[in-house]
């Protein structure tokens, strides 16, 4: 927004625009108050100095108790004179020309700080902000992601935007983002998803380096698998289908299939039902992506026609005018050195009769251009509703959700491990089960009401996200 104070006289914070502003932002009482001569500028907590064309910061040190400071949509070049407002909670520095984060290292109070909208290229000098929880520096000019990680240092950060910058555009810059910063519970005004926060986590085994071995997985080759988390993946319908990430987060969750785990034969089903069910995923994954191509190709084509029409119309347009305005400037010319009434007459009579002319020369142009649009949308409407309808009824059909797809292989597992369970706890009865087994799985295994319980509710449980997986892409199908 600073832009638009190009032309107006940048103004210092002086004592006459902090009275203003709290005579129109306060109570009526306070109002009262501040129109007094011995206003106590201690009982101030909420300064609003937005839109004043701002460029220094300076004389605010009065206003020690302030919790709520507004100074967006200024041209501010420095953060500056905050040193003695060590109350701040919430502070708006948006719409600025700010291009060094500086200056705040008294304001240790601080839960909310904007800084979107301005020319800052790099995270620094926030160590001292240990309450802040909502950081905005959108729309900045920060280019390396990497930079990031200066903010694992805010405990308290729960929401961040960076939507805007130039790192945004990098590859896998969501999952870095949240890899790197566990606590996130908003990215970009987007929900951070548990499940992408616990794949992450569940790269790590019990090794403690979650970071190192996230950034490790990226590098070896399993960028792919991570793509899920981008805008290419998302607009595809597809996220969370790459790899083994749908499989993953059936069992990330469940603690007992951890503990069955460790029964005999379990471990060889275990091998198998991964690698079939990964690449039933992998199927629909596929399929995704290439119908997204088919759906970009066709916006794409509806645009460069789009585009095509109306500059023909404009160019039409443009030479019917010029051939107006041509004839008109003659009939001008002729009018100023004909000596004649009646010659005069006529030209005024053509010049009329010439504009009737052009209005219909337009109207018609426009009566055109309004049924090829009309014909662009009704022919861009029938292609989408093929491509969308197409694709929702292989989801259901062909792809990995019905048939023999996803939910029988959870099926066919499920019975298989049900038998291996029955058929260890009929040897663990009869004194016949020569391994040895933990405690926790003899719990499991006091009875055949018991074992069938716990791994039933488990299979709810996985049938439960298979299903969510494909009303998730149902639905965002629908809506787009």
């Amino acid at each position: 927004m600073s832009q638009f104070f190009n032309n107006v006289e940048p103004n210092i914070i002086d004592d006459e625009m902090v009275q203003t502003a709290i005579e129109e932002k306060c109570p009526e009482d306070l109002g009262d108050l501040a129109r007094g001569e011995n206003i106590n500028l201690k009982v101030v907590t909420e300064l609003q100095l937005s839109f004043k064309s701002i460029l220094q910061i300076d004389n605010l040190w009065p206003l020690e108790n302030l919790t709520k400071l507004q100074l967006d949509n200024n041209v501010i070049e420095k953060i500056e004179g905050l040193e003695s407002l060590v109350h701040l909670v919430w502070l708006d520095l948006s719409f600025n020309n700010i291009e060094v984060i500086e200056g705040l290292d008294t304001l240790v109070k601080l839960q909310d700080l904007s800084l979107y909208s301005n020319r800052i290229s790099k995270i620094e000098h926030m160590d001292t902000l240990q309450e802040l929880q909502i950081f905005s520096i959108g729309k900045n000019n920060l280019t390396i992601l990497e930079d990031v990680v200066y903010l694992r240092r805010l405990k308290s950060l729960r929401t961040l935007n960076l939507s805007g910058n130039p790192l945004c555009n990098k590859e896998h810059y969501m999952l870095f983002v949240v890899a790197h910063l566990p606590s996130l519970v908003y990215l970009d005004f987007k929900l951070v998803r548990d499940s992408t926060v616990r794949f992450l986590h569940s790269l790590t085994g019990k090794s403690g380096n979650s970071i190192l071995q996230s950034l490790c997985f990226v590098a070896l080759g399993a960028g792919s698998l991570q793509k899920s988390g981008s805008q290419k993946h998302t607009t595809a319908f597809v996220e969370y289908l790459n790899g083994s990430l749908l499989f993953d987060s059936l069992y990330e969750e469940d603690r007992e299939a951890a503990k069955l785990a460790s029964l005999p034969g379990v471990g060889d089903l275990l091998q198998a039902y991964p690698s079939w069910f990964v690449s039933v995923s992998g199927n629909l994954y596929t399929y995704g992506l290439e119908e997204y191509e088919k759906r970009e190709a066709e916006v794409s084509k509806f645009y460069k026609r789009l585009h095509e029409i109306l500059t023909v119309n404009q160019q039409e347009s443009k030479r019917i005018i010029s051939d107006f305005e041509s004839r008109n400037q003659r009939r001008l010319d002729e009018l100023y050195h004909t000596g004649s009434g009646h010659i005069a007459e006529s030209l005024r009579a053509q010049g009329k009769e010439d504009i009737h002319q052009l209005w219909d020369a337009l109207m018609t142009l426009e009566a055109l251009v309004s049924n090829d649009l009309e014909e662009l949308l009704q022919d861009f409407k029938r292609s989408i509703d093929v491509i969308a309808s197409t694709f929702t009824e292989n989801i259901q059909g062909i792809y990995p959700f019905h048939s023999i797809q996803c939910r029988d292989l959870e099926n066919q597992h499920h019975e298989k491990l049900m038998e291996i369970a029955i058929a260890t706890l009929e040897k663990l009865e009869k004194d016949e089960l020569e391994e040895n087994l933990p405690d926790d799985v003899r719990r499991l295994l006091v009875d055949k009401n018991t074992i069938e319980n716990a791994i039933n509710m488990s299979h709810s449980i996985r049938l439960r996200k298979i299903d969510k997986r494909e009303s998730d892409m149902l639905c965002n199908t629908y809506q787009w």
